[in-house]
């Protein structure tokens, strides 16, 4: 298992999107993204992948019956692909820092960690597409559910030539 931290990035462009998530009665309160093109062929090839027990956690069933949303436990651990640029990333809005983004490396992922009031967000970096996977404090430390979700990522969302490092060996991967 690899971690790293790394600072700095470059982001390719994705269509805004913002989520809400929550636990309900039925089902994991989820608005799905709606990607497409490209994105949309990737998102439900990883939706295909993607285990069925994350960090000790069932599968369970989101609010919305989508291939772009997966929820895991109860509060749901979630995960949306398809989503947009996290703001720390997108040039413009107020908290845009490119250069001081910390960035977390989990088998070879990388993971812009953002600090909810609930748990913590995590958004895909250096990827064509964005995914994104909400941890609750519950399951602290939160980053141990991206182990499960890192090979299934490896294998359905490309690398993004713009944001990967020169050193990063992304070949054996796809």
């Amino acid at each position: 298992m690899a971690f790293a931290i790394r600072r700095g990035l470059l982001a390719a462009t994705v269509l805004l999107f913002a989520g809400a998530c929550d636990a309900s009665a039925g089902g994991a309160e989820v608005t799905a993204p709606s990607p497409t093109g490209e994105a949309r062929q990737a998102c439900e090839a990883l939706a295909d992948e993607l285990p069925d027990e994350v960090d000790g956690q069932e599968r369970g069933t989101a609010s919305v019956d989508s291939p772009f949303v997966a929820v895991w436990g109860d509060p749901a651990i979630v995960l949306r692909c398809g989503v947009a640029r996290p703001a720390a990333l997108t040039p413009g809005t107020e908290s845009y820092d490119p250069i001081g983004a910390d960035v977390l490396g989990v088998n070879d992922v990388f993971w812009l960690p953002e600090e909810r009031s609930d748990g913590v967000r995590f958004t895909t970096v250096e990827r064509a597409f964005f995914v994104e996977m909400t941890v609750p404090d519950d399951y602290a430390p939160e980053v141990n559910p991206l182990l499960d979700v890192a090979a299934p990522i490896i294998d359905h969302i490309p690398p993004d030539a713009l944001n990967s490092p020169p050193d990063a060996d992304h070949d054996d991967h796809g």
